[in-house]
């Protein structure tokens, strides 16, 4: 069993290169779209049509924010905005064709360079990364 020392200072590691990892796979982003604007795009590809209220709470913004971010991305073709059926004050934002094709060109792009990066690994350590990947998913989600 590891000591609360021993756990502290994986904790330390995992953060770092967690961390260090990420802001590498969002320089290689292919688009000039802020993360918040991907994030946005990827909410809405992955949860369907929704009202600026709900993409807010989706991701922890103020409904204002979330108002510029819609009118950016549905100024570039990106999202289509259309009007609540029940409720004449609410718009409903669903990405687009377009929307769907620079989700999927960004992350080909991303997964290209890190299957680059996987093999300049050995097999010892892609096993070792095949079996960290769902633990380092069950941390994401808790």
């Amino acid at each position: 069993m590891m000591d609360s020392a021993a756990k502290t200072e994986l904790a330390s590691a995992l953060r770092l290169s967690v961390m260090r990892l990420s802001r590498r796979m969002r320089q290689e982003r292919s688009s000039s779209l802020t993360p918040t604007q991907i994030a946005v795009l990827a909410t809405l590809e992955r949860h369907g049509p929704m009202t600026l209220g709900e993409i807010a709470t989706h991701e922890r913004v103020q409904p204002p924010s979330m108002t510029r971010v819609i009118s950016n991305l549905a100024d570039s073709g990106l999202v289509a905005r259309s009007a609540h059926p029940t409720d004449g004050r609410q718009v409903i934002a669903e990405v687009t064709e377009a929307g769907r094709a620079l989700l999927e060109a960004d992350r080909r792009r991303r997964d290209e360079w890190l299957a680059e990066r996987l093999a300049e690994l050995s097999d010892l350590e892609i096993a070792a990364l095949r079996r960290a990947a769902p633990i380092l998913e069950r941390l994401a989600g808790s």
